[in-house]
């Protein structure tokens, strides 16, 4: 085993270990910005929302941003669409209003899920494997030493006691770079459940207010469109098309 071989696999493992750390962190801290986004979003709407005299009043909330947020925009979008009859023929449309309100909000929970988990599961692969590396880069460093000191001819303590320490720290890098990985790991992981929960409620309070008011929600004017419905991607109905054809050929 040559001197250059185990200085390059260690110093490899070194860097390696180096990098999955700045990955750590960056991830650690863009994930930290989006919960602290997300919480105050939610935060905020919820105060809105439910400060609002109605449901009617609730749909004409603008400017309003976050998972929660987008959640209602799809339900009234839905209620919307399904109260002015468009697009009935297809399977999408094969269940009652309720199920389908059901059906687009759980769909748009699980968008935010997926936005939520991304890049967790980086973290929690560099806190499953940097230990091993570090101990990888460790063992063949061990290796090279114990196999220069087998030429060298001397097993003292100064000898011995050198190599083997610095093949050490690629354990110590390994360890510390993984710690942070699993500790953010779980951190935004019981930070996801609680804003899933969150979703959870908000989708089941907002089924239940939807069916107070009979799947009802008046459409916003031309002039004040409906934000909510905006940021839920609601589809443009075949009454609102038709309205603005003709606009145009009373236009032209």
């Amino acid at each position: 085993m040559s001197d250059i071989a185990t200085s390059v696999i260690v110093d490899g493992t070194l860097n390696t270990l180096i990098g999955a750390s700045a990955i750590t962190w960056a991830l650690i801290l863009i994930k930290g910005i989006q919960h602290i986004r997300i919480s105050y979003h939610n935060r905020n709407f919820s105060k809105r929302f439910w400060g609002a005299p109605d449901i009617q009043a609730a749909a004409q909330l603008q400017d309003q941003q976050g998972s929660a947020a987008r959640v209602a925009g799809i339900g009234f979008s839905t209620l919307i669409e399904t109260d002015s009859g468009a697009s009935t023929h297809d399977l999408e449309h094969t269940w009652d209003r309720q199920e389908l309100l059901d059906r687009r909000l759980r769909q748009q929970m699980q968008k935010e899920r997926g936005s939520l988990e991304s890049g967790l599961a980086v973290l929690a692969t560099i806190g499953s494997i940097s230990p091993f590396v570090g101990l990888f880069g460790t063992v063949w460093g061990i290796m090279g030493a114990l196999t220069n000191i087998s030429k060298s001819g001397s097993a003292s303590l100064e000898v011995v006691a050198g190599p083997i320490g610095e093949a050490l720290v690629a354990t110590a890098v390994g360890i510390a770079v993984a710690v942070p990985a699993v500790v953010g790991y779980n951190f935004f992981i019981r930070r996801n459940k609680v804003i899933w929960a969150f979703l959870d409620d908000f989708a089941i309070d907002f089924v239940h207010l939807a069916l107070k008011n009979a799947f009802v929600i008046e459409r916003a004017s031309a002039a004040k469109p409906a934000k909510l419905t905006e940021i839920g991607g609601g589809k443009k109905t075949r009454d609102a098309a038709h309205e603005d054809l003709i606009a145009k050929e009373a236009h032209a």
